[in-house]
C-alpha cells in the first residue's frame, strides 16, 4: 500500500484547491434574453419558409424546401424559448397536412363579380321582321285560280295582302312581276296608298289573257322602297300568283244580205211550223237529239262531255252544225243565213241567255239558249226550238 507522502499534506491539498478553474467551464449558459432574441431572429426564417411553400404560376416545377421538417424545428427552438419566458404565450403553429393548399389571392379593386341568371329566358317566337307579308282574307278578291276565260279576254287582277312586319308600306313598295306569265300587265305597279302594320290592303292589275288556248300563271311578290323583294309564308320568300285558264271560242259569221233599189223586197214567207220546242237538262256524256227533245247517252244532235282540261263542251253529232249567234233571239231566216260548223263549244265561255243557231242531222233549223251552268254537278239547261224542214 502506498502510503502517501509528506507532499500531500493537507496544507498542500489547500494550495491545490487554488489552482485556476479552466476558462470554458466559468461560461455561464446563455441567459433568457439572449434565448428570446434567438426566437426573433428564427421568425424571419419562419415566414421566408412559408413564403417558398406559396402556389407558383404555371412554371416548370422546383424541388421545395422540405418545409414540414423546417416548421417541426422552429416549433422545437421557439418552445424552448416560451418555456424560459413564461409570460410570452405564441399562438400555436397550424399543423402541416402534407397538401399545398393554395392561399387566394386578394380581391382587385378592379375585379367584378359576374351574376349568371339562374335561368335563362329562350323565346321561340320567331321576331318580326320590317318587311313581312300575309295572305290577306280572301287573298284571291277577283279572278280565283283556274278561272276559265277566252282567249284575248281582259280582267283585273286583286290581290288582298295583309302588312304582319314592323314597317309601314309607303306609296313607294309595290307590287312587281317576278316569273312565270306576265299577261299583258304592267312590270310594276305600285300601292294605292301607305299600308301601316296591321292594316290590309287590295292591290289591282290590269292584264289580259294569251291568244292561246292553255293554262297559265304569272307570279308577283312585293318591292319596298329599296328595290329589295319580299313575299309571303314564314320565310317571306313565296310570291302571290294568278292561274287562268284560256279556252278558244267559235266566232260565228253572220251573213246579211241588203235589198237594194233595184230588187224588190223579197215577200216574207211564212215561219214553217215547229217539230219540237222546249227546255232540257244535260249532265256529263248526256245527248240531245234536237227534232225530237229525247236526252240519250247516245246519238243525238248534241252530245256534252268534258275534255282532258276539265273544260265542258257541246259537240255536235253525225251531220248535225251549229254557230254562236249571240245575246240576242234569233229567227229563222237569221239562223239560215248563219255560217255553221261542227265545231265544239267550250260551255265556260258562254254566258248565261247565249243564244245558239243548230242544224239537225235531219237539216231542220232551230235555235238554242243557254239557260244554266250549274257548277256543283255541271250540268246545263237548255231551251230550244226546232222549225220543221222544208
Amino acid at each position: 500500500m502506498i502510503q502517501p507522502s509528506p507532499m500531500h499534506s493537507s496544507a498542500a491539498l489547500q494550495r491545490h484547491d487554488r489552482v485556476p478553474v479552466k476558462r470554458w467551464q466559468e461560461t455561464p449558459f446563455p441567459s433568457r434574453m439572449l434565448r428570446y432574441r434567438i426566437g426573433l431572429w428564427l421568425l424571419p426564417l419562419i415566414f421566408g419558409l412559408a413564403s417558398c411553400n406559396l402556389p407558383r404560376s404555371a412554371e416548370t416545377p422546383q424541388p421545395s424546401l422540405n418545409v414540414t421538417l423546417a416548421y417541426q424545428t422552429v416549433e422545437a427552438r421557439l418552445t424552448e424559448v416560451a418555456g424560459l419566458n413564461p409570460s410570452t404565450n405564441p399562438s400555436p403553429l397550424p399543423t402541416d397536412s402534407g397538401v399545398n393548399t393554395p392561399t387566394p389571392p386578394p380581391a382587385s379593386a378592379t375585379s367584378t363579380a359576374t351574376t349568371l341568371p339562374a335561368t335563362l329566358a329562350i323565346s321561340t317566337t320567331p321576331a318580326k321582321s320590317c318587311d313581312q307579308a300575309a295572305a290577306g282574307n280572301p287573298i284571291d278578291v277577283t279572278i280565283p285560280d283556274d278561272t276559265v276565260l277566252s282567249a284575248g279576254q281582259t280582267f283585273t287582277k286583286i290581290w288582298r295582302l295583309q302588312n304582319v312586319g314592323t314597317c309601314a308600306w309607303t306609296r313607294s313598295y309595290a307590287v312587281t312581276f317576278f316569273s312565270g306569265e306576265q299577261m299583258g300587265a304592267q312590270a310594276v305597279v305600285f300601292l294605292p296608298g301607305d299600308v301601316l302594320p296591321g292594316q290590309s290592303v287590295d292591290i289591282a292589275v290590269d292584264m289580259q289573257a294569251p291568244q292561246a288556248a292553255g293554262r297559265y300563271q304569272g307570279n308577283w311578290k312585293l318591292r319596298n322602297a329599296n328595290n329589295v323583294l319580299f313575299g309571303i309564308g314564314p320565310n317571306g320568300s313565296a310570291p302571290i300568283w294568278v292561274r287562268i285558264v284560256v279556252v278558244q271560242t267559235v266566232t260565228p259569221t253572220v251573213t246579211v244580205t241588203t235589198p237594194t233599189a233595184t230588187t224588190p223586197p223579197s215577200t216574207p214567207t211564212a215561219t214553217p211550223p215547229t217539230t219540237a220546242s222546249g227546255s232540257a237538262t244535260l249532265t256529263v256524256n248526256n245527248a240531245l237529239n234536237l227534232d225530237n227533245g229525247q236526252i240519250t247517252s247516245s246519238g243525238g244532235d248534241l252530245f256534252y262531255q268534258t275534255n282532258v282540261n276539265g273544260q265542258h263542251l257541246l259537240i255536235p253529232q253525225g251531220s248535225a252544225q251549229f254557230a254562236i249567234y249571240g245575246s240576242s233571239q234569233p229567227g229563222l231566216s237569221n239562223c239560215q243565213a248563219v255560217t255553221m260548223g261542227s265545231s265544239p263549244v267550250i260551255v265556260e265561255t258562254l254566258n248565261s241567255g247565249t243564244y245558239f243557231c243548230y242544224r239537225t242531222d235531219q237539216s231542220a233549223f232551230g235555235r238554242a239558249r243557254l239557260a244554266d251552268f250549274t257548277v256543283d254537278d255541271f250540268s246545263i239547261t237548255l231551251d230550244y226550238l226546232t222549225w220543221s224542214a222544208p
